[in-house]
């Protein structure tokens, strides 16, 4: 079995409850032993896997592999050419390690989502944009890590796609069982 469900902003990618006040993927009615094929951070939202197919966590996370996913960023300022040359040609070292190659563009409209609760923080005299990463690999939060050194911290992350494998219209909190077509489009 594999499954797509779209993590809510504020929830652990994880079953096990780790205070009484946190949200996990146990809240969320998910077929009994699926386990998380990879994470995504509690502040971090959007497509997260689940699956009772241990084989499937190599397949997906190795960087080997070279598996794509792809991120919306929302981040603070606007980005110049420089930045995003800088995200895409793996010369950026973070907490000293050289991340790889990425793809990096700036989106010129917002993408569709759902509102997030709470809504990011608002600064009238500093604009936002969205930027759209594509990594293939996928270290403790990386991305974030990314944005912020080259000066655009990022407020709002979404996984929006693993592979060919769209979130879609997938509403936070929601699930479904990918079917023949949907693992073809992930690469499984």
């Amino acid at each position: 079995m594999l499954i797509a469900f779209h993590k809510p902003f504020d929830v652990l990618s994880q079953f096990t409850r780790e205070l009484p006040e946190h949200r996990t993927l146990a809240d969320y009615n998910l077929p009994k032993d699926v386990y998380a094929i990879g994470r995504l951070d509690r502040d971090s939202e959007g497509l997260l896997l689940l699956s009772d197919e241990k084989s499937l966590v190599d397949r997906l996370l190795h960087p080997r592999h070279e598996h794509p996913r792809t991120y919306w960023a929302q981040v603070e300022g606007a980005p110049e050419a420089l930045a995003l040359e800088r995200l895409q040609n793996g010369s950026l070292v973070i907490q000293g390690y050289r991340v790889a190659k990425a793809q990096a563009q700036w989106l010129m409209e917002e993408p569709s989502l759902a509102p997030r609760t709470p809504p990011i923080r608002y600064r009238a005299a500093i604009p936002t944009s969205w930027l759209q990463l594509t990594l293939t690999e996928g270290k403790n939060r990386q991305v974030r890590r990314m944005t912020a050194a080259v000066g655009l911290p990022t407020l709002r992350l979404v996984r929006a796609a693993i592979g060919a494998f769209c979130m879609g219209d997938l509403l936070p909190g929601q699930w479904r069982e990918l079917d023949a077509a949907d693992r073809r489009m992930l690469g499984v």
